[in-house]
């Protein structure tokens, strides 16, 4: 999943105080009266799920019976929470390519009551939320800052991120469990995750020769520059767990980074078994051919690489996403590139 840059919430004092006061009085107005629309029936939770206390970054949340109107804040919470049965009521942006990441692989679960956008990345809309009357916030895969908690938590309990983990750099299946965990469903959670497993041990099982294989994941769309994933990153993790051999040149060159950037002098950590190349643009492909470093290597020459779609369709977008839902629409799209690549 893209680590993305932590957005500082530009809001002045005074307003950040004001919306404070807002959220203060418009919560104590909402206790009195009625909801704008009426709440949906809460999925079925596991017996004996709640109460359940989930510790993160800023403490400890207790979540006392099953939510109905949840708002999702990470940038790709809604996809656990819409997989459990949960249609959020409130999600922020997701980088502007797709409102609230309403991506392919969700697209029959939003149904026909789309969520409010309350914010983008970690710049939230504290009026917007508190209009909602959500009785449950998630903010896994976010920047949120302790101000940001502090005031949000005076609307409806807040699941914030994890304290183990820089900002954005929680496992993806963690994320899970703790949405799972707030929800009263983290059995279905399991469930989820087990399936996905049992698909990629079916492809290592399918595909052996993935084993013997080193790949590299590249992004190739600034002009000159490769960025070559490390293992840290997920999309590489994702390849890895389908059977291939990660580099370990290019885990050398990143050092602590999720990526090494390198130039057309250094396409030779390019020059692998299979490399996987994400576009984010038609243009891109037609450029990376064009260059004659590129087309000087074998894995180029051999017709190894792949490139693979960020948009149409979504699959670099499902790499990048990286949830229950989003890793089995991957992995169904890009195997079969794999398998027959250079096409």
């Amino acid at each position: 999943m893209h680590s993305p840059s932590k957005i500082v919430n530009g809001r002045s004092g005074l307003l950040a105080r004001t919306l404070v006061a807002v959220a203060l009085t418009a919560t104590v107005a909402a206790c009195g009266g009625e909801s704008a629309e009426p709440d949906a029936a809460a999925p079925s939770a596991t017996s004996g799920a709640f109460p359940v206390t989930i510790e993160h970054k800023y403490g400890s949340t207790t979540v006392t019976k099953a939510s109905t109107r949840v708002v999702t804040l990470g940038l790709s919470d809604q996809d656990t929470v819409l997989a459990l049965g949960v249609t959020p009521v409130g999600a922020v942006d997701w980088f502007g390519e797709r409102p609230f990441g309403n991506w392919a692989w969700v697209k029959d679960r939003w149904g026909s009551t789309p969520p409010e956008i309350v914010g983008e990345r970690d710049d939230y809309q504290v009026e917007k939320i508190v209009a909602l009357k959500p009785d449950l916030i998630i903010a896994q895969y976010t920047g949120m800052t302790q101000e940001q908690y502090t005031t949000l938590s005076k609307i409806a309990p807040v699941v914030a991120q994890s304290k183990k983990y820089d900002d954005y750099s929680t496992p993806w299946d963690e994320m899970a469990r703790v949405i799972g965990q707030a929800l009263g469903q983290q059995p279905k959670v399991d469930e989820l995750l087990a399936a996905i497993d049992q698909r990629l041990a079916d492809i290592r099982k399918q595909h052996p020769e993935f084993a013997t294989q080193t790949v590299v994941v590249a992004d190739p769309s600034e002009p000159g520059t490769y960025a070559a994933f490390a293992k840290s990153d997920p999309k590489a993790q994702l390849l890895n767990e389908m059977g291939f051999k990660l580099s370990d040149q290019v885990e050398q060159i990143a050092g602590k980074d999720t990526a090494a950037v390198v130039s057309s002098e250094r396409l030779d950590l390019l020059d692998v078994d299979r490399l996987v190349l994400l576009t984010t643009d038609e243009s891109v492909e037609p450029r990376v051919k064009a260059d004659p470093v590129y087309a000087a290597l074998k894995v180029a020459k051999e017709q190894r690489a792949v490139f693979v779609p960020y948009m149409e369709p979504p699959v670099g977008a499902a790499l990048s996403f990286v949830t229950v839902l989003s890793v089995p629409y991957a992995i169904d799209q890009l195997l079969p590139m794999l398998v027959a690549p250079g096409r």
